[in-house]
């Protein structure tokens, strides 16, 4: 893949969508992860303005320093780029206090924490007149479903959606993102244990990537065995489960004879 040519069309997608739009810029959620920090690396490039938020939520130290110290670069290299703080500990707590404790199981909160980054990434977005920027990539978004519906999943338009993992790391080097995040192993940042996504899923991207092209290409998965037959096993699963995030709204669409 040629990182540099993608990157630069990804930088004029985004600057031709804002300015059809009739919009200043771009609004991104910053976790500390490889994927937030191409999206926002990307929206700065365009010259747009470009608001950047950093919301701790029980924040793991390290994640919360790592998207911090590229908040910082982005600012320092970028003008038109502008960070923040967002904690948004305090009104998770009240979720907490407000929910039935028998509902609060880890992925009921996990979910919860996503949606509620999404709502104040809107508030923001809207206020100022910008666009979120989603940070989802093609495995997460198509592949597997790995994002929370109306989370990380509520967005205005997905720059690196149509990139495997694999690829944002390459277009990550070739942008300048710092290697600590290039090196740092994929996590949601939702698990108080810190649990990486290779933890959760089962797989790892690479593995899912391979999963996933297999399927395009090749239709046969009778012949797998091992190792291979594991992660097509556990991706097809995924897959199918998650349909409901990949899939448009269904609508109930009543015939004219129905409503005669």
């Amino acid at each position: 893949m040629n990182s540099k040519k993608v990157a630069e069309h990804i930088t004029n997608w985004l600057e031709s969508y804002v300015s059809k739009a009739g919009l200043e810029g771009f609004v991104v959620g910053v976790s500390g992860g490889i994927d937030s920090a191409v999206t926002s690396t990307l929206c700065a490039l365009t010259g747009k303005k470009v608001l950047l938020y950093n919301m701790p939520i029980y924040q793991n130290a390290s994640q919360f320093d790592l998207s911090s110290r590229h908040i910082a670069w982005l600012e320092e290299n970028f003008p038109n780029v502008k960070g923040f703080v967002v904690d948004l500990t305090e009104p998770f707590k009240a979720i907490e206090n407000t929910y039935p404790k028998e509902i609060q199981d880890h992925l009921t909160m996990a979910n919860a924490r996503a949606r509620l980054r999404m709502t104040t990434l809107y508030a923001f977005a809207g206020h100022h007149k910008l666009l979120v920027a989603g940070t989802g990539n093609k495995v997460e978004d198509f592949g597997v479903g790995f994002y929370t519906k109306y989370g990380d999943g509520g967005v205005d338009l997905s720059p690196i959606a149509d990139l495997y993992k694999t690829e944002v790391w390459s277009v990550g080097k070739e942008i300048g993102v710092m290697e600590d995040i290039i090196k740092a192993a994929p996590t949601d940042g939702l698990w108080d244990d810190g649990r990486t996504d290779e933890d959760q899923i089962g797989a790892s991207y690479v593995e899912l990537e391979w999963a996933m092209e297999y399927l395009r290409i090749e239709k046969d998965t009778a012949i797998l065995e091992g190792r291979k037959k594991e992660v097509m096993i556990l991706f097809q699963k995924l897959n199918r489960a998650n349909q409901h995030k990949m899939q448009p709204i269904p609508v109930c669409e009543i015939p004219d004879s129905v409503k005669i």
